[in-house]
């Protein structure tokens, strides 16, 4: 696989066929047309189970919580894990290298629905094994709304003018991991696991101006 620059220096030319390249490109509103109805679809599943709404609301927080710390696992084990053999150095690239050489295309920000999809299927039948038909339907609504959140979340401190005190937070500790630390600050949607986990930048007395933009 060859990689094709393209003149822009915000985007880059992945393929040189035109399919390939045309699929390589996901517009940020694709996860939410793809897996808002499917939030819709699990609080029905869990209004005809006759579960509890205390259960209901318990389950769906829960899924939040994993959700964001899957997030911050994903981000720091699998996406910032690089190869050392040529082909995969491009798998890299291509899942998340791309984002953060050229971190202002909007259409390389969300995942592409060959990798979602699958992936949702295979974390929604995991949660099936582990909690049972009658409790998943909560917890993998909030699961995929934890998603929702962090795909809203990133492209939002990416192309967003944020001014607000919590989402201005938000955006200055991503732009951290970007153009200060790429081995910090990992959580986009939370900080609380680079807390945790120690992997958490202090905001800087300069910041980087990039984190103004």
């Amino acid at each position: 696989m060859k990689l094709y620059v393209s003149n822009s220096d915000e985007s880059v030319r992945m393929f040189k066929n035109d399919i390939l390249e045309f699929f390589s490109h996901v517009h940020p509103s694709v996860p939410a047309i793809l897996y808002l109805p499917v939030v819709g679809y699990m609080f029905y599943r869990s209004a005809i189970t006759g579960i509890s709404l205390y259960y209901v609301f318990a389950l769906f927080v829960l899924g939040v919580i994993v959700w964001s710390f899957t997030e911050y696992t994903l981000h720091r084990f699998v996406f910032h894990l690089v190869p050392k053999n040529e082909f995969g150095k491009k798998i890299h690239f291509m899942f998340h290298g791309v984002h953060h050489d050229y971190p202002n295309d909007s259409t390389r920000l969300v995942m592409p629905p060959a990798v979602s999809i699958p992936l949702a299927l295979l974390f929604y039948f995991l949660f099936m094994k582990i909690l049972g038909a009658h409790y998943v339907p909560p917890f993998f609504a909030g699961f995929i709304g934890g998603y929702l959140t962090y795909d809203l979340t990133h492209y939002a401190v990416h192309h967003f003018g944020l001014k607000g005190k919590v989402t201005l937070y938000l955006k200055q500790h991503h732009m951290r991991h970007h153009y200060m630390a790429p081995d910090t600050n990992y959580g986009v949607s939370s900080p609380a696991w680079d807390f945790i986990f120690g992997t958490y930048l202090k905001r800087q007395k300069q910041e980087s101006a990039t984190a103004q933009r």
